[in-house]
């Protein structure tokens, strides 16, 4: 039985100091999944916290399905793509919980332009969940369809490093 209390303790003591995001060093990373138009792939991110509400980062994301046949009918190249990223982690200028944070942001990457709009949120100090939504602003080749020029919605995992 005191070992049931004292585990219990630590849990929750664990989920209470949870922080989604720190400030200035503050590095957390993500994984999940992708989910679009035309197909479902991966979403791996990492943001760095560079002044108390801004953090920069990096982004990949690669197609693994989609609905237009078999994913080897689809290049390479037009299955991947690198961005990076800028976010206003907002979650404690609106006095959310600080075990969540929102944070909006634009991505520049090899494909477009665009702007997300993400929430973290976190129930142990190193582990959490995230979404996030993106769009693109302004498409680098307008004539061809591009899996990374649309609307996609990534759900998944997040870790502070």
């Amino acid at each position: 039985m005191k070992k049931i209390i004292l585990l219990s303790l630590i849990a929750f003591t664990s989920f209470s100091n949870a922080q989604a995001f720190k400030g200035k060093g503050d590095i957390k990373g993500q994984v999940g999944a992708s989910f679009q138009k035309g197909g479902n792939g991966i979403h791996v991110t990492t943001d760095f916290g560079i002044a108390e509400n801004i953090s920069l980062g990096l982004q990949t994301s690669l197609l693994l399905s989609t609905s237009q046949g078999q994913i080897n009918d689809v290049k390479f190249k037009d299955r991947i793509d690198f961005k990076g990223r800028f976010n206003a982690n907002i979650g404690n200028v609106i006095n959310l919980d600080k075990k969540l944070d929102i944070y909006p942001g634009l991505d520049l990457g090899l494909k477009n332009f665009g702007a997300h709009l993400g929430a973290r949120y976190f129930f142990t100090d190193g582990f959490g969940v995230y979404s996030e939504a993106g769009i693109p602003l302004a498409k680098y080749n307008q004539n061809d369809y591009d899996f990374n020029n649309q609307f996609v919605f990534y759900l998944g995992t997040c870790f502070n490093f």
